[in-house]
């Protein structure tokens, strides 16, 4: 686990755009070792185009991005975005571990080789050692009896499980969760709630886009509230949501609230 005090996850002045329409507007935001934060806001407010910028699978327009201190894109003395070599891109990648909220599972994979392909073909580590790790993964999953099952034949929430345990087994220094328990029932979602919570107790780093307010008040050490592609209010969680600041943090809690009430799902 990397030190305490160090930061792994730093963004500056972030900006993006899908033609005309600005989906990051100025983000900054510093993740440390060891933190829980949690990402919420409205649908269509940035937050998942934050967390796809922040591991790579889109690009920014402008800004900067760094993991431990180093450089992954900046912007150039004339405004253009400039990305790390391709080299050096890989090695980032290597520093964490990103779980879906659709699973995205390879069905044509075991359990267990969903789990331990890339850490083997992408890592190069040894096989019998990332076995023995993916097996002890799959026990604290609850699910040492799936090794060799397929996607199908598994849950929503166990598929989740093992969504997590294959991010677990690359060994990242920040975990990024987007809306993982989105696609799944209430009790299925207590399933994954569990896991996380579980690595919130060992101090993993995570950043967690969610609409789960309970567990992100309980579970995140800071919260971010997003709107309109600007963070709109930070804070400690419970702080966060017990006295919220800002009028549109208010809405939108106030909103969630009338939602759960009425047994309506957050879109």
């Amino acid at each position: 686990m990397s030190d305490p005090h160090t930061t792994i996850l730093r963004i500056d002045h972030a900006r993006k755009s899908f033609g005309s329409t600005r989906v990051l507007n100025d983000i900054s935001l510093n993740v440390d070792a060891g933190e829980v934060v949690a990402i919420i806001g409205p649908s269509g407010s940035g937050k998942s185009t934050l967390l796809r910028c922040a591991t790579l699978l889109e690009r920014l327009d402008g800004g900067s991005l760094h993991y431990d201190g180093e450089p992954v894109a900046h912007t150039d003395d004339v405004g253009k975005i400039v990305y790390a070599s391709t080299q050096a891109l890989h090695k980032v990648r290597m520093k964490f571990g990103l779980v879906f909220q659709d699973f995205n599972l390879f069905p044509h994979f075991s359990v267990m080789r969903n789990i331990t392909d890339a850490a083997i073909h992408v890592q190069k580590r040894p096989k019998e050692e990332v076995r023995a790790e993916a097996e002890a993964l799959l026990k604290k999953m609850g699910l040492e009896d799936k090794g060799n099952a397929m996607p199908c034949e598994l849950s929503g929430g166990q598929q989740q499980r093992v969504s997590i345990a294959r991010a677990l087994a690359l060994n990242p220094e920040i975990l990024y969760f987007d809306e993982p328990t989105s696609a799944l029932d209430p009790e299925l979602t207590a399933e994954i709630l569990r896991v996380i919570r579980g690595l919130a107790a060992e101090r993993m780093t995570m950043v967690i886009v969610t609409h789960e307010m309970n567990f992100a008040k309980e579970v995140a050490d800071r919260i971010i509230f997003m709107n309109d592609g600007l963070i709109i209010e930070e804070g400690p969680a419970r702080d966060l949501v017990e006295t919220p600041q800002s009028d549109r943090l208010k809405a939108f809690l106030n909103k969630l609230e009338t939602w759960e009430q009425h047994g309506i799902p957050e879109s």
